[in-house]
Order: C-alpha cells, then structure tokens, then sequence
C-alpha cells in the first residue's frame, strides 16, 4: 500500500468514464447513517493489507455506534491511476465518498482544487491530536494555515540488498556505501560475478510515477548539496529551482545504471507495475541485488499476504543511502505518507471523523503501523516498546528520520514530479542526453510554476 503514486491529466477518457460511472453508485450522502470510506486497494489480489485492517475498523466501529454502518469503497488501480480516479470521485457530490485515503504529496493540490474540508474544528475537540509529531502535522496543512487530513504514518527509504546475491558476487554482509560510486561499484561487481541477477533498481519514469520521483530521483538529488537547503524549491523566493549541477549529477546516476545494465531491463522499469514485482518476486527469490526502496516493504510478506515470506529479514540486509560524495551527514533518506481527509463534498462528514477517531485509537494506530510496516506519527506509539520490537526493520528506518527530508508539497508539486519523471525517463531510455532532459525539464518546470523559477 506504501509506495507513492503520481499525478497525471493523461489519462485515458475511458478509464475516467468508467470511474465516474463505478462511483455513481458508491456515492456518499445518500444513506446518513452510512459512511462510505473509500481506499486504494493494491492490485496484487494476494496482498490484503489494508482491506484486512478496514474491515476490522468497521466490525469496531459499527459495533461502537449501534445503526451506523461502514461501506468500504476500494479503488484498485495501478499507482499512476490512482489519483486520476480519486479526484474524479471528489468532483462531485453524487461520487465522492465520506472518506479518502490521500497521500501528502497531493493533498495541496486537491486542497486548491476544493475538493478537500478543513478539519480543523473536529481537531480542536479531539485530546489523540496532541499525540501526532508536528512534521506529521505540517504534511497535512493546506498554505491557508489549515489541517485537511489526519495522518495515518510517515515512510522513509534506504538500500535494500540480498545478502545471498552479496555473498556470490564476494560483497560484505554488513555494507554500508560511503559514496553514490559505491553503490554502483557494487552493483557492477554484481552484474560480473552475479549472472542472471538484476545488480540495483532506481525507480524511473512516468510509469512509476511518484516512485520514480521520490524512491528514485529525489533520493539522489537531496544527497547532492550539504543537507541544509532544498535542491527543488526555494523558500525564500517561494520559487523553484531550475536544474543546477546537482539535478544533472542525479540524471547522470540514472543514465549510468541503464546504460551500463545495471538496473532492470528498460521495458520492465517502464512497467507501471514493476514495483509489485520488485517485492512479490525479484526479492523474495534472489533476483535482485539492490533495491533502493521504502520501508513498508515488508507488509508484502508478512503471514497472510499471499507472499509471506518470514525469512527476509535474515536474507535481506539494509542499509542507508548515501550522499553524493559521503559529504555530512553522510546520509539521506525521503519522507511522505498518506492521510485521511474529508471530501468538500461528502454527504457524512460528521460520522467519517467519527470513523478516523475510530482508526486513530493508540491501539489501532500501532496496529496499523506494525501491518503495513509504517513508521510512527504518534508519540505515545513510538515511545512503546511492543511498537519498537514490533518487526525487524522498524529501528532502522525510524532512526532515518533524523536525516530525512520531506518533498516541497505545494500545489504545484505533482505537475513539477511528472516533470522530474519525464526528464529520468528519457536518459533511462537513451533518447536523451542529461543535459537535454535537463533543460527539458526547465521548460516544463516553468510551464508548471507559471515560470515561478530561479536558478541556484
């Protein structure tokens, strides 16, 4: 459920017809004792992660509150689609649900649009708010200073590698990259020594989407200055940065894994559903080296997934992302996450708070978070220990947020990704040079920002 997803306006008239005809009859409002909670489902039928925790949050809540009933509307689609279908439900009272699962990197935009309520005055009256962390908080607010969503967990994203792949190609068990040369260092040693086995994956391209972007591109980028400023937008000025030497330095770690064969075949990293397979196969069966990914990876393969998989935390190692050239801190690591809102259009606004209050019980919280392998929004679940021990990986990742950075999520944002996309896809494809696909991207990011740039 964790990886990100993008926006896009290209997507087929079809589709958009379909969607708008499926939610017609799932729209909220028309029963006021029914609240219509709706979510993106994964399109890997094995994997039930989150239909599995709503349905019990529905057992809970209906049980709670005698008459009312839960109706849970999934939307499963690919993660480049499900955004395009999502904001075709909210655009309109007879379609949008009572409650929809929103990632932060395109809450802004959705908030623009007006297809979001403020909450604000349900949050007042509710004690669990002082319990979220206020970088959580702040990925929910709209630039007019209000809160349109609750958030259910934050991410962060590191190295991934197989310890068997490592130990064939004659690589430590316990790596740990200083420097972006030596990751590919290793993932060369991997493709000579390692036949017949992907060396590294970096996300890439408009069909991954948001993964392209943030697990991929943006990982890069935010490791090529000191860590102190942001390489996408500037908040002095409140513009966007043109492509400097470090957005060409990040294009070019791209272009050399696809070009030299490091990564996966370009018609597979082109396959918007990749991602599924780079968790559902490629790792658990030894195919892959490295994975430059996220930390929910494991809700794939827990018992109950359909790719359970309880032996990945002794074959798998991890480790942190490393800047450019090992400059301070020596790290780097993305955040995002997802959260609840409240369309402007909802017929029940009233009792889908009610159902988040439900969700963001301390219990159900940390319930969620160990399922889909999330990290911690709440004080009170991080500062437990059952949360801490809860599964391997957990401490790691959560001691990256010391070193993360969070995407500049202003409403111009997802046009500004799909750009940043665009310009990964055509070095991975060779039709461009970096220098061409920067300069590409400068016009479309100033297309985007209605030429609200600066160069740094």
């Amino acid at each position: 459920m964790r990886p990100t997803v993008r926006f896009t306006a290209l997507f087929s008239l079809t589709a958009l017809a379909a969607t708008s005809l499926a939610a017609c009859s799932s729209g909220s409002g028309s029963d006021p004792d029914t609240v219509k909670v709706s979510f993106k489902q994964s399109t890997d039928n094995s994997i039930k992660v989150m239909d599995t925790y709503l349905g019990d949050i529905k057992k809970q809540f209906e049980k709670a509150n005698p008459g009312k009933k839960v109706e849970l509307v999934p939307i499963k689609a690919p993660d480049s689609e499900y955004y395009t279908k999502l904001q075709q439900m909210l655009r309109s009272p007879k379609t949008a649900p009572d409650l929809v699962y929103e990632d932060t990197f395109l809450i802004n935009s959705d908030i623009t649009s007006g297809y979001l309520k403020p909450l604000d005055d349900y949050l007042a009256d509710w004690k669990d708010w002082d319990q979220f962390i206020d970088t959580a908080k702040a990925a929910a607010k709209g630039e007019d200073g209000k809160t349109y969503g609750v958030p259910d967990g934050t991410d962060t994203r590191g190295l991934w590698f197989s310890k068997d792949v490592f130990a064939k190609a004659g690589l430590p068990a316990d790596w740990q990259p200083k420097t972006w040369d030596e990751v590919l260092d290793a993932a060369r040693t991997i493709r000579e020594k390692v036949p017949g086995v992907t060396p590294l994956n970096v996300y890439t391209g408009k069909p991954a989407g948001e993964a392209a972007t943030m697990q991929g591109f943006e990982m890069l980028l935010y490791g090529t200055g000191s860590g102190g400023s942001d390489p996408l937008y500037d908040k002095g000025s409140k513009k966007w940065i043109t492509a400097g030497q470090g957005f060409e330095d990040s294009l070019s770690f791209v272009e050399t894994v696809y070009k030299e064969k490091l990564g996966p075949e370009v018609s597979d990293a082109l396959d918007p559903n990749f991602g599924t397979k780079v968790r559902g196969e490629l790792l658990p069966q030894g195919k892959l080296g490295i994975a430059l990914d996220g930390s929910w990876l494991p809700q794939d393969w827990l018992e109950g997934s359909g790719h359970e998989w309880p032996e990945w935390s002794k074959e798998l190692g991890l480790a942190a992302m490393p800047t450019q050239s090992g400059q301070a801190p020596g790290r780097v690591s993305m955040s995002g996450g997802w959260t609840w809102a409240i369309p402007a259009k909802a017929g029940n606004p009233d009792l889908a708070f009610e159902f988040v209050k439900t969700m963001q019980t301390k219990a159900n919280a940390q319930k969620w978070y160990v399922a889909n392998s999330g990290i911690s929004v709440r004080e009170d679940v991080a500062d437990d220990p059952a949360y801490v021990d809860a599964q391997p990986g957990i401490k790691f990742f959560t001691d990256l947020v010391a070193d993360t950075h969070y995407r500049p999520a202003y409403p111009a944002y997802p046009k500004v990704s799909v750009a940043i996309q665009e310009a990964m896809e055509g070095v991975t494809t060779g039709d461009k040079s970096v220098e061409e696909a920067a300069r590409g991207y400068d016009e479309a990011l100033k297309e985007a920002t209605d030429n609200q740039v600066v160069s740094k």
